[in-house]
């Protein structure tokens, strides 16, 4: 791929281009949001009993912000060098072509981004069907009542203007941190000791050394943090330019981690290290602690507002995916139109509404199989993840005298640290999915079906002299 070509999703004969709109505030609220999910309400307790004593477990989540900091370094270097709305797509092109780049926005499109938007709308149901059920419609149906809701009601304020999108972001972020909080207040403020941490269990539930399960309980605590990377695809929108991109990824990542520890002390606190190894729910144990039975009610509001910011973040960051391929790509087009008015990319954004939709009534079709759909497409999801972070390596080879701003620290040592902690995912993920079975078949060709799908659609593509 030569230099033209490089620089095509930048020069594409457009009328309207993203412009800066976005500030410090709003950036670090859809970095927050689309990392702090479901999975702190849940992790925690994984983590727990394969760590086997408390100390083990608060190093394991304070090593998972030290590896989010040093990959979200090495993005810094990238966004403030190549700022595109595309993102890791863009960073994709320039380093490896726009055929490697189409099958990353292609799993992105089909399962990574819209199934995670699907599947945090079944979440974001389970948990309003548990605070306010929908007595009037048939059994099972209220969950999936109000992830289509949800969808619909984001993806429309979002196509009225990223103002509105990031707006209602920082609220939903704001109100977030104040639901952690609330765990981590009702902890402080409980009186009962708690088990003695001499007391808790110093095997796994297997039976095997502890320490023989670090490296799974690890794999779940950076699953934990995963997200922080989307910032990538705002860094054409920053007001601030490449000093507050910058800053939006390290007080993110930051934010994430003080958070995390707060209420994985909440949760030891309150339980223990046997009680959060044996809990379902962790933080609904520790809020019926704090609260009675009124902490259900409590914990499923709490949820469910993380489910909404998560939600939204990745409606605003997950449509620029789809918006640079279409730059890319003739017969996408028009997937590259974009509202210079309100700041967003409106025809992208309905189709990933219409295809998010789609995958709700496939998951209403498959109970529980669509959620491990969902997940086996992991694999997919750290190869291009790992593929982003050797970009950074080849960009600088490939183009030494390009603009860095910024300068990712102590390089090529961080860099090579973030490529082999996406590779122990990739690696642990595929151990993971090779395990698994649905349907009958191996869950590992799941990821090599959305692949395959991706390269047949490349070559009708290219197929249509579609240079």
């Amino acid at each position: 791929m030569d230099a033209i070509e490089a620089e095509r999703t930048i020069s594409a004969p457009h009328d309207t281009r993203p412009r800066p709109t976005i500030g410090l505030r709003e950036a670090v609220a859809v970095i927050v949001g689309v990392v702090i999910g479901a999975g702190i309400f849940k992790a925690p307790s994984l983590v727990a009993s394969m760590s086997g004593d408390a100390t083990a477990m608060f190093t394991l989540w304070t090593m998972g912000g030290l590896i989010s900091l040093i990959g979200a370094l090495c993005y810094a270097e990238l966004t403030t060098s190549y700022p595109h709305a595309g993102g890791d797509y863009h960073y994709l092109h320039r380093a490896f072509g726009r055929s490697v780049a189409f099958l990353f926005g292609w799993a992105r499109f089909s399962v990574i981004t819209t199934g995670s938007i699907a599947l945090l709308g079944f979440v974001f149901g389970d948990y309003m069907q548990q605070a306010i059920p929908l007595t009037m419609l048939p059994a099972g149906w209220g969950s999936t009542v109000y992830a289509v809701a949800v969808i619909v009601g984001l993806s429309a304020l979002n196509l009225r203007g990223i103002r509105t999108g990031t707006g209602t972001q920082t609220f939903l972020t704001v109100a977030e941190i104040l639901g952690l909080l609330l765990i981590v207040g009702a902890a402080a403020l409980f009186t009962d000791p708690a088990p003695a941490p001499a007391a808790a269990a110093t095997t796994t539930a297997a039976g095997g050394p502890a320490t023989a399960a670090l490296g799974m309980a690890m794999v779940f605590v950076l699953l934990t943090y995963g997200g922080w990377n989307e910032a990538a695809y705002i860094s054409a929108e920053m007001r601030g330019g490449p000093r507050d991109m910058v800053k939006a990824l390290t007080m993110g990542i930051v934010i994430i981690t003080v958070l995390y520890l707060m209420v994985t002390w909440a949760y030891w606190k309150v339980l223990g290290m046997e009680g959060m190894s044996a809990s379902e729910a962790v933080a609904a144990d520790v809020m019926k602690v704090a609260f009675g039975p009124a902490g259900e009610k409590i914990i499923s509001v709490l949820v469910a507002i993380s489910a909404l910011t998560s939600i939204n973040a990745t409606m605003i960051v997950g449509a620029r995916t789809s918006y640079a391929m279409g730059l890319d790509w003739k017969k996408l087009d028009r997937l590259a139109a974009w509202d210079g008015e309100r700041g967003t990319p409106t025809v992208a954004m309905t189709v990933q509404c219409v295809a998010a939709l789609a995958l709700v009534a496939t998951g209403a079709a498959l109970g529980g199989g669509f959620k491990a759909m969902v997940e086996f497409t992991a694999p997919v999801f750290w190869l291009f993840f790992l593929l982003t972070g050797i970009s950074l390596f080849v960009l600088r080879r490939r183009e030494p005298n390009a603009p860095r701003p910024f300068k990712v620290p102590l390089y090529p040592v961080l860099p090579l640290l973030f490529c082999a902690s996406c590779a122990y995912m990739l690696w642990s993920s595929l151990s993971y999915v090779y395990s698994q079975q649905l349907g009958g078949l191996n869950a590992a060709w799941i990821g090599v079906g959305v692949l395959a799908i991706g390269v047949v659609l490349l070559l009708l593509l290219r197929s249509k002299s579609d240079q």
